[in-house]
């Protein structure tokens, strides 16, 4: 296997920002190295925060700590150390989510114990998508008993889209944002 280059591969855009690229900014929220890349391109930019940024964090059937369960889990379950530690640095407070939490979350399972039984159902439901792309009946069941069918369906799309930035940040070499930590500062590494 080739080595792999952790240089970043696109520069992302610098102050001072022109009148269009601040305004895709704007939308997208502090200005961090994912969004100054995507504002190179100012309607990309635009799109993500339409799709991603606000609905999924204003209008969303799920709640804030399933929706970071969602993202926690799949951002570790592609090593995509950038966006997880973006997550837990702004998140997991808020999420109300311990270290046990963040660590099981990082290398653990959905049956680890630290987990309630609606965290659970959100988990397994998380990790069949990432493995087969699909989720079982059963599971299907226990989440929509744990979530209501509205965030279930939700759910599939937010993992979906953090497959999608999890892929762009891993293969953007994005360095850590300052404050962060990357997936092995909880204890193993899953890149």
């Amino acid at each position: 296997m080739p080595l792999k280059s952790k240089q970043p591969r696109v520069d992302p855009v610098h102050p001072p920002y022109d009148e269009d690229t601040q305004a895709a900014l704007d939308l997208l929220g502090p200005p961090i190295q994912l969004f100054r890349v995507m504002a190179r391109r100012p309607e990309l930019a635009r799109g993500v925060a339409g799709w991603g940024r606000h609905y999924f964090s204003r209008r969303s059937a799920l709640t804030l700590r399933q929706r970071e369960l969602v993202i926690d889990r799949t951002t570790a379950l592609c090593g995509a150390d950038y966006e997880w530690g973006v997550h837990v640095a702004h998140f997991a407070e808020k999420a109300e989510l311990d270290p046990a939490q963040l660590a099981s979350l990082a290398h653990g399972l959905p049956d680890d114990p630290c987990w309630t039984p609606t965290d659970r159902a959100v988990l397994r439901a998380v990790d069949e998508l990432h493995a087969g792309a699909d989720i079982s009946d059963v599971t299907w069941v226990a989440l929509i008993g744990a979530t209501g069918e509205d965030a279930a369906v939700e759910l599939t799309l937010l993992a979906g889209w953090y497959h999608a930035i999890s892929f762009a940040v891993r293969a953007l070499r994005l360095p850590l944002e300052p404050g962060t930590e990357a997936l092995a500062a909880v204890g193993g590494d899953r890149s």
